[in-house]
């Protein structure tokens, strides 16, 4: 614990500084996982060849890291001790929601070995989307609490990166429960055929 300490106290970073990174990349991060998620999307529709390391998800993972990357100089704000109230919260927002994105990475590899091709809707990719709206949560709590700065510039693009992805969710659990639908062509386009729920 002491060597985790030395090493936080040791970062020649201010903590303001590390704050302003975290929400920053706390929103781009989310961004280009969902921006790279619909290029997969794309690449589903078109009947490319789906394997783990495809273009489209190398660009998801870049997405994964930038959060991570935040998510990191978070914990070692909480570690400095700080940061309080809001910003504490919206830190281990991030710190979660990076967390969750990883396991989900992690499953999604597994499950692209065990089943192949999947589509947006998947057990490995519903955990992910929670994991970026956590994340997206926690960079608007970040930056509204820091409204006073030049950060302010950045809380309309967080409000609604997060309302986006909050509602991206909604929407493909809905399709997830609908799949007694199955074959609407909104669903098909989605799942990547009928047979994946």
């Amino acid at each position: 614990m002491k060597l985790i300490q030395f090493f936080s106290n040791s970062v020649p970073v201010k903590s303001t500084t590390l704050v302003s990174l975290v929400s920053i990349l706390a929103v781009i991060g989310p961004i280009v996982i969902v921006s790279a998620g619909f290029w997969d999307a794309i690449s589903h529709l078109q009947k490319e060849p789906e394997f783990f390391w495809s273009p489209s998800h190398i660009i998801v993972y870049i997405g994964v890291f930038i959060t991570t990357f935040a998510a990191a100089m978070g914990f070692l704000l909480l570690l400095r001790k700080s940061v309080q109230g809001s910003l504490k919260t919206g830190i281990k927002l991030v710190i979660a929601g990076s967390i969750i994105q990883m396991i989900s990475g992690f499953g999604d590899s597994l499950s692209h070995d065990l089943f192949g091709i999947d589509g947006l809707i998947s057990w490995s990719h519903q955990p992910l989307e929670f994991g970026l709206i956590l994340a997206a949560l926690g960079a608007v709590l970040i930056i509204k609490n820091r409204e006073h700065t030049k950060l302010k510039l950045f809380l309309p693009i967080s409000i609604i990166a997060f309302l986006f992805f909050a509602t991206w969710l909604i929407f493909n659990l809905v399709l997830g429960f609908a799949h007694t639908i199955q074959c609407i062509q909104i669903y098909e386009i989605f799942s990547s055929g009928c047979s994946i729920l």
